[in-house]
């Protein structure tokens, strides 16, 4: 598995792909719950793209995982991190997901470790990341890989309203 940077020409792909894991994936709802046109958006996306910061995995030609990889912080200053970094220094995770029928089968897991190999390559020190406090299967992704809960917030978010986030560090 290797991932791949998206260009202008996958738009549709990722974004048919994004409403796809959403449309099929058991208990969306409960976990991430993600509704497309809210959360992610088109444009969301294609803002990621058009930053080289969008990044998908494929196998048989089919996208099985997807995610952006930036330094966008805003939202994560004032943290409670373990260090203190610039945003060059950080990698910031958003919109990881896996194809439906390759959930429970460890992409999202190798997902994050080539997300983790491309953040050192980058010479970033660190890895961040929020989850939602209800999504219980991505806190465990996390936490296996070695990430650790540093801090909470209550944010606003279309596709949830006010609800609290969970913020994730992985030194590296």
């Amino acid at each position: 598995m290797k991932l791949v940077k998206a260009t202008q020409q996958d738009f549709q792909r990722i974004t048919q792909f994004y409403r796809d894991v959403i449309a099929h994936t058991e208990h969306m709802d409960l976990y991430a719950r993600w509704v497309y046109g809210q959360h992610p958006t088109d444009e969301m996306i294609r803002r990621y793209i058009q930053s080289n910061t969008m990044y998908y995995c494929e196998k048989d030609g089919s996208i099985i995982s997807a995610v952006a990889v930036t330094q966008q912080m805003e939202d994560y200053h004032g943290a409670a991190w373990s260090v203190s970094l610039g945003d060059d220094e950080v990698s910031v995770v958003h919109l990881l997901c896996v194809a439906p029928k390759f959930q429970k089968q460890g992409v999202a897991c190798k997902t994050m470790g080539l997300v983790i190999e491309l953040s050192r390559e980058m010479g970033r020190k660190a890895v961040r990341l929020d989850a939602l406090f209800c999504n219980t299967p991505a806190h465990r992704l996390y936490e296996s890989l070695g990430f650790q809960k540093r801090d909470r917030r209550r944010w606003f978010a279309d596709n949830v309203g006010l609800t609290n986030f969970f913020l994730y560090e992985l030194v590296l």
